[in-house]
């Protein structure tokens, strides 16, 4: 796709001035095609276009890293040789470190040094990189949402240690996941999320301690797995959706041994 007219008109750089291709220092690459107003200039203030300058001059990203804007130094830290981007860790903006934590091979110091990165954006990459047996440095993140992403890649051993933590979405996933003789625990849950988590995966013979459940969502659960020989308790359920399930697993029950329908 080629460059408009708008696109030109368009073209300013981060604080809203017009380019100007005439004083540019690498004015000498649009001769040669290697960029192009309103299409891919390192000066830019669009990402896009930006990128496109260094995907077409790869070679030239490390000049940028001390650009004044930040989306220049983050597009060029994509580009730019490995080992430029320590010095970026330390950058004042968390999108050209979230640009860094995408790319620091995920064993090195470097990397490991943005566990603890002031910005949640920078942690979120950090945790859907890092190797899993390593995550359990970030089990005690302050953002419930690095949490709910180290709930999904911990080691199932591991997740343990995550079955009380503060937010119910965390405690859902870890649900989701923990080993089976965990989720009689976890169907103890204050929130009813958590417990329908645990119910959709125990055992039928485990489901009985729930028959008298304070939501109803869980009964039902409840209702559907358990055994019919336990149900009984469940005939009386205050439910009208939980009370009718139960009586069409009876009446199924019937059917099956030929026997009436009960009333």
């Amino acid at each position: 796709m080629g460059t408009t007219r708008t696109d030109i008109e368009d073209a300013c750089d981060w604080q809203g001035k017009p380019l100007d291709c005439a004083v540019c220092e690498r004015r000498a690459l649009r001769e040669e095609g290697h960029c192009r107003l309103g299409h891919a200039c390192a000066h830019d203030r669009y990402a896009r276009r930006i990128d496109r300058f260094f995907r077409w001059n790869p070679q030239l990203a490390k000049d940028y890293l001390e650009h004044p804007y930040f989306e220049t130094r983050a597009v060029a830290a994509k580009h730019v040789e490995l080992f430029f981007l320590p010095r970026l860790l330390g950058d004042a903006d968390e999108t050209v470190r979230q640009s860094v934590a995408q790319r620091l091979p995920v064993n090195s110091k470097h990397f490991k040094s943005l566990l603890r990165d002031p910005h949640r954006e920078v942690r979120i990459r950090v945790a859907e990189r890092l190797e899993a047996r390593e995550l359990i440095g970030l089990i005690d993140d302050p953002d419930y949402f690095v949490r709910q992403i180290v709930a999904r890649r911990l080691p199932q051993g591991m997740l343990v240690k995550m079955m009380h933590d503060i937010d119910p979405e965390v405690r859902k996933v870890v649900a989701q996941r923990v080993s089976g003789e965990w989720l009689p625990a976890m169907a103890n849950d204050r929130e009813t999320n958590v417990r329908l988590a645990a119910v959709r995966r125990m055992d039928p013979g485990q489901l009985k301690q729930l028959i008298k459940d304070p939501d109803w969502q869980v009964r039902y659960e409840v209702a559907s797995r358990l055994d019919v020989a336990e149900l009984e308790p469940m005939r009386a359920d205050p439910d009208p959706a939980v009370h009718e399930l139960v009586a069409q697993r009876f009446a199924g029950q019937c059917k099956e041994n030929g026997l009436p329908k009960a009333s």
